[in-house]
């Protein structure tokens, strides 16, 4: 029985993980990221706000496209109620990146997308993917391809 036991156990442990949604896999993590300031970034520390993390990339067309509405976003509700985070995969360079953002205006922390990150708070399949955060820190919702202001403030409601 113990034998069997044991096999079982090791058997749902080598379960693949794309088997499970990623709320289900990161629900309850409290993600550490550093952005390209050197600001850590924690999601325990934004607890009473939504959090907002948004992977992108410099090539990708739809990424480039949301960066306004987060952009907007961003400064008019981050002194009340939500914090964006934006991490950028496959990129050149950190200098590629900087120039970038200096471009788009972006004025949210940008983290710079590795394995870490993605173990963290879930893989980078799809850019643009956007993983959405209630203000006691649970994911609430995952989204895949192109996202706009109204579609996070249906979410998050109205300012």
């Amino acid at each position: 029985m113990r034998q069997f036991l044991l096999s079982l156990l090791l058997g749902l442990s080598l379960t693949s993980a794309s088997q499970f949604s990623v709320a289900e896999i990161h629900a309850n993590t409290n993600f550490l990221l550093k952005d390209t300031t050197g600001i850590k970034h924690q999601l325990s520390n934004y607890k009473g706000k939504w959090v907002v993390v948004n992977y992108w990339a410099t090539w990708c067309p739809p990424c480039l496209e949301e960066v306004p509405d987060l952009v907007n976003l961003y400064d008019h509700r981050k002194k009340k109620d939500l914090m964006v985070l934006g991490v950028v995969f496959d990129y050149k360079s950190v200098k590629d990146v900087t120039e970038y953002v200096d471009d788009m205006l972006m004025s949210y922390p940008i983290v710079l997308g590795d394995d870490a990150v993605a173990a963290q708070i879930g893989p980078a399949e799809v850019l643009p993917t956007t993983f959405i955060y209630n203000p006691q820190g649970e994911l609430v919702k995952i989204k895949r391809g192109l996202i706009t202001k109204q579609y996070i403030e249906k979410i998050i409601g109205p300012d």
